[in-house]
C-alpha cells in the first residue's frame, strides 16, 4: 500500500552509499565464539565518530525495545551509511546473524548514470564494506535486494528493523515491495521495529503526507503495515524529541544531522540546541 500523494516525487530509496566499518574487529575477538555484550560494541573505537548521535538514537534502549537478542537474525532495511550496521553486525554475528536487504535497484528511477551504477552496486559493495570492517569473507555476509532474496532466508528471520526510512518508502512506492519482503523472511513470530520521524499532534495528511518532509503521521505507518498484513503490537517514547515542533518548510533535514539549511542560517544554533528529530518507536507482528 502507498498512501496517496498530490505530486509525483522520485525518491532514492536508503542504502546506496558506500558502507565501511572502520575497524579491524577480527583483532578484538568480535569473529571469535564469545558473544560481546552490547555495552562493550556501542563503547567499542570503531563508533567513536558515531557515538554523538547516541544521545537522540537510544540505540541500547531501542533495541532492548525491540527485544534484539545477540543470538537472533535480525534483517535491517537499507543501512545506509551504516550507523545502525556498526552496532548490529559485530553484536549480531558471532552467536547470530545480522542481513542486510534493500529495494529492487532495477525499479527505481535515477538522476544519472553515476547515481544509477551506485545503487546497482550495492549489494556487492555493501558486502565488501562489511567484510573488511568485521575481518571475515564477504562471502559470509549476507545482502540482498528484494527480487533476489536467497531461498534459505525465507521464514528464518527473528527482527526486521527500518530506521528512518518509512518516509522514503510510502513516497517512493516501494513501502508493499519491501514490506511484502519483510513478511516473507521473518519467522512465523518475528516482528518488525520501526523508527520513524513523527509529525505533530493533529497533523493533515495534505500537509505531511502529500509533501516530502521526512516525518510522517503514526496512522498512516500503522496503516500501510496493516495493507501488508502486520499489526501493531507495542510503541515506545524512547526516541521521542519534544523540542523538535516538526514543522520545518525544509522538512527533517533541516535539523541535524543533515543541517540542510547552510552555515549561514542564523537559526542554525537552534537546530543544534533541539537536536535529532522527534520520532515514535513502534513494533509490529505479522497479523493474525
Amino acid at each position: 500500500m502507498k498512501l496517496p500523494f498530490l505530486a509525483p516525487i522520485t525518491a532514492l530509496a536508503a542504502g546506496t552509499a558506500l558502507f565501511t566499518i572502520a575497524s579491524p574487529a577480527a583483532a578484538d575477538g568480535l569473529t571469535d565464539a564469545a558473544t560481546p555484550s552490547l555495552e562493550d560494541v556501542l563503547a567499542h573505537e570503531r563508533r567513536d565518530d558515531d557515538r554523538v548521535r547516541d544521545q537522540y538514537r537510544r540505540p541500547a534502549e531501542t533495541l532492548a525495545f525491540f527485544q534484539v537478542e545477540p543470538t537472533m537474525t535480525v534483517a535491517e532495511y537499507g543501512p545506509g551509511g551504516g550507523w545502525y550496521t556498526r552496532v548490529l553486525a559485530p553484536y549480531l554475528m558471532p552467536a547470530g546473524q545480522y542481513v542486510a536487504f534493500n529495494a529492487n535497484s532495477d525499479a527505481r528511477q535515477y538522476r544519472t548514470r553515476a547515481q544509477e551504477a551506485r545503487s546497482k552496486a550495492w549489494t556487492e559493495t555493501f558486502k565488501t564494506g562489511l567484510a573488511e570492517g568485521m575481518g571475515i569473507e564477504a562471502d559470509d555476509v549476507v545482502a540482498f535486494e528484494t527480487d533476489e532474496m536467497p531461498e534459505d532466508v525465507v521464514g528464518t528471520v527473528d527482527r526486521v528493523l527500518i530506521f528512518r526510512s518509512m518516509h522514503g518508502l510510502n513516497i517512493g512506492n516501494n513501502a508493499d515491495e519491501v514490506l511484502g519482503a519483510a513478511r516473507m523472511i521473518l519467522a512465523d513470530d518475528g516482528m518488525v521495529g520501526v523508527v520513524q520521524h513523527r509529525a505533530p499532534e493533529g497533523a493533515s495528511y495534505d500537509d505531511y503526507g502529500a509533501r516530502q518532509r521526512g516525518y510522517m503521521r503514526k496512522a498512516d505507518v500503522v496503516a500501510i503495515f496493516a495493507a501488508n498484513g502486520f499489526e501493531l503490537v507495542a510503541e515506545s517514547e524512547i526516541n521521542a524529541n519534544a523540542g523538535d515542533p516538526a514543522n520545518w518548510e525544509r522538512g527533517v533535514w533541516t535539523l541535524p544531522p543533515v543541517l540542510a539549511t547552510g552555515e549561514d542560517d542564523p537559526r542554525r544554533s537552534e537546530y543544534l540546541a533541539i537536536g535529532e528529530s522527534d520520532r515514535m518507536t513502534l513494533l509490529f507482528k505479522k497479523a493474525d
